[in-house]
């Protein structure tokens, strides 16, 4: 048993190491681009209309819309490296390796997902030093900001290993992130205040899990939130306790793998 734990343990270590040299191996498409994205959106967003916003949130507009980038990146490259790692190794029949080895499939849901966080949660620290070029941005709360950028990057890696488990072509892999991911960024307060919707967009936005998201690494970082700190906290881990569940079932099922 010690020995089947050992082989399991080393099983995972390889996978994870293979996700890392892919995500630095091609650093320009894995790394790059969001560093790049977030200096757009700070010249665009941050110095041009933020003079004509002024205060939100009683900070400046720059100030009050870094939290959310911050959050856009890592939604976006978690989602995507599990999303498009684990689908190339559907076409390559890459995973056919995994499955006919002794690799159980939490170990290989762990090897990409943690692959994802990893990228997720690195492309994050990259962009808040690029933030910090534009703005001062200081931690309020350690502990919320590490936890909701745990969870953000774990479920949305989640959420990308399912879109690659279910995906038939790569259009299939591109659907989630053009048509739900970035709208619901978009509407999950990056930009705005709850308090400038109406009461009906209110109500609408507690439905958004980025909408929490965004709100609680705000409270990290500059101190105020739209939203209960606490109880989004529960709402997200409550969402990557059941993604963890129904992705690993749909391994140990073969679900989108086998014929």
């Amino acid at each position: 048993m010690r020995k089947k734990n050992i082989n399991q343990w080393i099983s995972f270590q390889t996978l994870f190491r293979r996700e890392i040299i892919r995500i630095f191996r091609i650093w320009t498409q894995t790394l790059l681009p969001s560093p790049i994205t977030v200096i757009l959106y700070f010249l665009v967003f941050g110095h041009f209309m933020g003079a004509k916003v002024g205060l939100m949130g009683g900070v400046p507009y720059p100030t009050f819309i870094a939290p959310g980038l911050i959050m856009m990146s890592i939604i976006n490259n978690s989602y995507a490296n599990s999303a498009n790692s684990f689908y190339v190794s559907k076409f390559a029949k890459n995973i056919e390796e995994l499955l006919v080895s002794s690799m159980s499939p939490m170990m290989i849901l762990l090897g990409f997902s943690m692959g994802a966080v990893f990228r997720g949660v690195f492309v994050g620290l990259l962009v808040s030093i690029v933030a910090l070029c534009f703005i001062d941005l200081h931690i309020h709360n350690v502990f919320y900001l590490t936890t909701v950028v745990l969870l953000t990057a774990i479920s949305f890696s989640l959420m990308g290993l399912l879109n690659g488990i279910y995906a038939r072509s790569f259009d299939d892999v591109n659907i989630i992130p053009t048509f739900v991911l970035t709208p619901l960024i978009f509407l999950g307060g990056t930009f705005y205040s709850l308090q400038g919707l109406s009461p009906m967009w209110q109500t609408i936005s507690h439905f958004n899990p980025i909408f929490s998201m965004v709100n609680v690494f705000r409270y990290s970082l500059l101190g105020f939130s739209d939203v209960s700190v606490n109880h989004s906290l529960f709402f997200l881990l409550g969402i990557s306790v059941f993604l963890f569940w129904y992705c690993h079932r749909c391994l140990v099922r073969g679900v989108g793998i086998r014929a």
